[in-house]
């Protein structure tokens, strides 16, 4: 019988994102659903890469059978490397994998393969999750964008299984103002850079609301003058929650441009505010609910095509207020629930 659950996952420390809201849902939703579950976390960093390594040995030595004399009766694995730990009853749900070792791996965004011994410990890590990952009872994905990163570099079968946004119950459709939404903290990875380029290009009067924290707040404040924008792109910085429901209920439309992104909430939190929402093409998790000219647009990551999508969204306002209904109307026919993601962890365990 299943008692006592613990959700293994690593933490950067001082950092908190949508992992952590990911983690803290699922332990809310066990202790919703009757069961005694508490969260694991050690610290990771990920330089020099041999600290990856130590990170890795750490959780595989620890012995998670019982705890203050109560047996542990299932460990749930998150994110690499807590993942690896040992235990006879353990489920994985993937957030994602080291990502420098695989999608990232020689893009810009990747923090691995710079380092001389980079390639070497990016074989240990594909090592390891070859492994350790099929020992697991039952593999779930948090998107199929990153199950489908399991089969193609792992040989690795997993199933999707999806879950609420961390705001879900707290969003609500508002009013259709004249802005283009886009939520997330401001860093490369997130290319907030190009929606502040597009801007210059767009014939429509359609105003951009970037909302979100970033230690680089001057480089894109530089980035809004050096495009003459200042008129059209708004930069937020952080804003509390109530002020960012507020954004996302009255937005005209929601953009979420990450590159190859696990999952994206933006998207998710956008549909369920009845908005239309534009993704780019190698969005990855991000473009998985979105069909283009449907809920939204998927469009290349390039300045001059998300211009051309913000223009057609403002010139029509009627067709942007049905592709956000009908998204609305797609994401809550999907049974995306926390009960949903309960039983379908427990079962799985028996």
């Amino acid at each position: 019988m299943i008692r006592n659950v613990l959700i293994c996952t690593t933490q950067v420390p001082f950092t908190t994102g949508g992992g952590e809201s990911h983690v803290e849902g699922l332990r809310r939703a066990l202790i919703e659903a009757g069961y005694n579950a508490e969260v694991t976390a050690l610290p990771f960093k990920w330089y020099p890469p041999t600290e990856i390594m130590r990170g890795a040995l750490a959780w595989r030595m620890l012995d998670l059978s019982a705890a203050n004399g109560k047996s542990i009766d299932l460990v749930i694995g998150m994110k690499f490397p807590a993942y690896l730990v040992e235990h006879d009853r353990k489920v994985l749900w993937v957030m994602h994998q080291y990502r420098s070792a695989y999608n990232l791996w020689g893009t810009q965004f990747d923090d691995l393969s710079t380092y001389p011994e980079g390639p070497r410990i990016r074989e240990w890590i594909h090592y390891c999750d070859g492994q350790f990952i099929p020992k697991a009872k039952k593999v779930f994905a948090n998107s199929k964008h990153v199950a489908a990163r399991l089969l193609s570099f792992n040989k690795i079968k997993s199933e999707t299984l999806y879950h609420p946004p961390p705001r879900a119950e707290s969003l609500f459709q508002g009013e259709q103002g004249d802005y283009v939404f886009y939520p997330s903290r401001l860093e490369p990875q997130k290319r907030q850079e190009l929606l502040i380029e597009a801007a210059k290009y767009c014939r429509t009067p359609v105003k951009i609301v970037l909302a979100g924290n970033s230690a680089r707040l001057d480089d894109y404040r530089a980035l809004i003058r050096q495009h003459g924008v200042a008129d059209k792109v708004e930069l937020t910085g952080f804003v509390d929650e109530s002020k960012l429901i507020e954004l996302y209920a009255n937005a005209l439309a929601v953009c979420y441009l990450p590159f190859d992104e696990d999952y994206g909430y933006v998207t998710l939190e956008g549909m369920l505010c009845g908005k239309p929402v534009i993704v780019p093409t190698d969005g990855g998790g991000a473009t998985e609910f979105v069909e283009d000219g449907s809920e939204g647009f998927v469009v290349a990551p390039e300045p001059q095509t998300l211009a051309a999508a913000l223009d057609r969204i403002y010139e029509d306002k009627q067709k942007a207020r049905s592709m956000g209904e009908r998204g609305r109307e797609k994401l809550l026919a999907m049974n995306i629930t926390w009960q949903h993601v309960v039983d379908k962890i427990i079962s799985s365990a028996n």
